[in-house]
């Protein structure tokens, strides 16, 4: 460890309470690495290391569960390589994990668009998740995307919606809510793509249709689009 991140890791043993732990496993988080550090908490320490990524590197090295997500914060997407993209993807063991990087550092990365491409397909579960949470992350934050980049999307959302896998299915749902949240027109679309899931011989791709209309039908997102809540 070099001093800088041995002086990291050492601010977050100090803010640690490893009876977090035990909530977190409760939510699916794997804790076998974890230290027990609240996400504001990492925030705070972000804060004033934001850039560096020689520090966002040595942090994942660590393996330590919340240095790995400190990680995320702290690194410069425009110096992010698709091969530390893979890598990193590969060492996900915990959807929690897998979300931040994707959500913290990954949709801003140039090489975002090919990574979540190639993973989508991946049979290992948190790559292929990776994926998806990286075009919800978009949805949600990169204002200028056209909206067939997403509707480009939906080919690959019905091939993953009969994945059966928690992890993965949940994602896809994810990336299907976020997309139809966008805008009206891809609310449209994005109801008339979980209708059609619908007609799958697949319970998990069912599950992820009935959930995405749940949300997109709701009266908030109705309001705030300003759609025909009949659609």
């Amino acid at each position: 460890m070099s001093t800088s991140v041995a002086a990291v890791v050492a601010a977050l043993r100090e803010v640690a309470d490893p009876s977090r732990t035990e909530g977190m496993a409760r939510v699916g988080i794997a804790v076998d690495r974890a230290i027990g550090v609240s996400i504001p908490q990492l925030r705070r320490i972000a804060k004033t290391h934001r850039g560096d990524h020689a520090l966002a590197l040595d942090l994942w090295g660590t393996g330590i569960h919340e240095a790995r997500i400190l990680a995320s914060m702290v690194d410069d997407p425009r110096l992010v390589t698709r091969s530390q993209m893979d890598d990193w993807a590969r060492d996900v063991d915990s959807w929690d994990l897998g979300d931040q990087l994707c959500n913290n550092l990954f949709r801003a990365a140039r090489s975002a668009d090919a990574a979540a491409r190639a993973w989508s397909s991946r049979r290992a579960p948190y790559v292929r998740r990776a994926a998806f949470a990286l075009i919800a992350a978009q949805s949600v934050h990169d204002r200028d995307r056209a909206d067939t980049y997403f509707t480009g999307w939906f080919p690959r959302i019905r091939r993953a919606a009969v994945d059966e896998r928690v992890v993965v299915m949940k994602a896809v749902n994810w990336s299907l809510r976020q997309i139809g949240k966008r805008n009206p027109a891809l609310h449209a679309a994005a109801i008339e793509e979980a209708a059609g899931l619908l007609s799958l011989d697949s319970r998990s791709a069912r599950w992820i249709a009935r959930d995405a209309l749940r949300e997109l039908r709701s009266n908030a997102v109705v309001e705030r689009l300003g759609v025909d809540p009949r659609a």
